[in-house]
């Protein structure tokens, strides 16, 4: 584990680094979760008295979602409860002038980090210690406080440097996200152990599957992996349709490691009876027995519902990677859910991953208080669960090198 918010005295100079990268429509920065949850971090440091800096970013270079933080401001002020200052420089004479302007409890966001050239080269933290924006950055402040769980599997300047050169901790984000994201593997539980896996990415559920062996008890999936599994099966799915390019490539990579699992726990799998698509402008659901795919799915059907909840109500502990459907249409969200209010509805240990997962229950209007944990984490929660260290959260273990 890593020093938290608890252990810093009252007072100081705290730069920290967040993560609201948001998504952006019409040129409009959409308030989300993260502002919500990295506001807590940053409340509590005002409420001690510290001037604080954060440091965040917003899409990459090249992308049209790479814009400034003059929106985030704004929007990051409203959660906090307080006024929130912007300065259009990460770390030149401007940025630099304004820290040292900052009184106790005020709060100054810096610009879009990822316009560092410093920034984004995945480096080593010893080296990235000694770029232009650390050492810049690191003189004026007393410590250090990363609160950017979403970002902790890249190691880039803002994220990994810092802590070699300052005292660093976690902030509250940091804290709940590797307390949850790791139980899998740190906690015993009593009872059945079951975990959702969905989404468009193969290759990580693949991986989580892989790297979680016996700890599962059952395995209920969806979304394009439960079609490539399906497929395995031998059923007539699980490839691309009309002008679709999401199957067959994934098909092609992971083939064999589907297989090979089927093969090996195939009793703790369960796959779909039946898939939803679309037909005359309406959801319309198929049974699989004898079905041939004319059209894309578009998630999982009505007695895949209740035979994944049924599993759900007897389980002990329940994690979701991964949306079943395409539930930004409301049309196909009944997978999604209809899972999630299950297991929301269930006396278990929950924790939601991934970001489109945790996106479907704000959508819908589920209380996240049902559940024990939702992880705003996409790439980071998935690194968690299939062991891999990430870089950020080792750069708090460390001790400093000055």
């Amino acid at each position: 584990m890593f020093e938290t918010l608890d252990d810093i005295e009252s007072g100081n100079r705290v730069l920290v680094r967040v993560d609201l990268n948001s998504p952006i429509e019409d040129g409009i920065v959409k308030d989300n979760h993260r502002f919500s949850r990295h506001a807590r971090t940053i409340r509590e440091l005002v409420d001690a008295g510290h001037r604080i800096a954060v440091l965040t970013h917003q899409g990459r270079p090249g992308q049209e979602s790479f814009i400034s933080l003059s929106q985030h401001a704004d929007i990051l002020a409203e959660h906090v409860g307080a006024p929130i200052h912007f300065i259009d420089d990460v770390y030149g004479e401007s940025a630099v002038e304004a820290i040292r302007g900052l009184d106790a409890g005020e709060v100054l966001l810096l610009e879009n980090v990822r316009m560092a050239t410093d920034e984004l080269p995945e480096r080593d933290p010893e080296v990235h210690a000694r770029s232009d924006l650390v050492q810049a950055l690191a003189s004026e402040f007393d410590c250090y406080v990363n609160d950017a769980y979403s970002a902790a599997h890249r190691a880039h300047a803002s994220l990994v440097g810092f802590p070699r050169v300052l005292p660093a901790y976690g902030g509250r984000v940091m804290e709940a996200e590797y307390e949850a994201n790791t139980s899998i593997a740190n906690r015993e539980f009593d009872g059945s152990v079951t975990m959702v896996l969905g989404g468009a990415k193969a290759t990580d559920v693949i991986d989580v599957m892989t790297a979680l062996d016996e700890a599962i008890d059952h395995y209920l999936l969806g979304g394009i992996v439960g079609e490539l599994f399906l497929r395995a099966a031998g059923h007539e799915v699980g490839y691309d349709v009309d002008g679709t390019d999401l199957y067959d490539h994934q098909w092609e990579a992971n083939e064999d490691r589907i297989r090979e699992l089927l093969a090996e726990r195939g009793d703790r799998i369960l796959l779909p009876t039946d898939l939803a698509g679309e037909r005359d402008g309406e959801r319309t659901e198929f049974r699989l027995d004898g079905v041939r795919k004319d059209r894309p799915f578009l998630d999982i059907g009505s007695d895949t519902i209740d035979r994944y909840g049924a599993v759900i109500e007897d389980s002990s502990v329940v994690f979701v990677k991964g949306a079943l459907g395409v539930f930004e249409d409301e049309r196909f969200a009944d997978g999604t859910v209809g899972i999630l209010e299950t297991i929301a509805s269930t006396d278990c240990f929950s924790v939601v991953g991934g970001g489109d997962t945790s996106r479907a229950i704000e959508l819908y209007g589920i209380d996240e208080e049902y559940f024990s944990h939702v992880s705003i984490a996409g790439g980071a929660y998935v690194r968690a669960l299939t062991g891999e260290s990430l870089p950020a959260v080792d750069a708090l273990r460390r001790d400093r090198t000055g």
